[in-house]
């Protein structure tokens, strides 16, 4: 795929996000997915493999939130590959706390799927809203 249908995928991807939708992202997620967070919260690190990416990552994450998760995207760079894109998600935390976390993404696609995701965010508002 070229570098524009790369950042039209990630478009649609993250049109649906905005609305709530998180199953065109999940559909993209090639089975060998690789999503790195950075920092050294409880939720930084790599998680190998779409499987791990949903049992370890996303189930027990969004078990924390007590509404729908919104993500919206402002920016999209696409060169070869690499779509970078910049986004902003809303939510609040069964604690009542909001977690409205800026995001900057980095994603390999390849044959139409997702390949890799590195995650930069406020790693502060994690500890904070998602605890230590």
């Amino acid at each position: 795929m070229s570098a524009t249908e790369n950042k039209q995928l990630l478009q649609n991807i993250c049109s649906e996000l905005s609305k709530g939708n998180g199953k065109p992202f999940v559909e993209s997620l090639a089975d060998d997915f690789c999503w790195t967070i950075i920092g050294s919260t409880k939720w930084s690190g790599t998680y190998r493999g779409k499987q791990a990416v949903l049992s370890e990552l996303l189930r027990p994450l969004f078990a924390q939130f007590a509404d729908q998760y919104t993500n919206t995207a402002h920016r999209f760079i696409a060169e070869d590959d690499y779509v970078v894109v910049e986004c902003r998600g809303r939510v609040t935390t069964k604690s009542g706390a909001p977690y409205n976390n800026t995001y900057c993404w980095i994603c390999r696609v390849a044959d139409g799927k997702l390949q890799e995701l590195t995650e930069y965010l406020d790693t502060e508002l994690v500890k904070a809203a998602l605890g230590a």
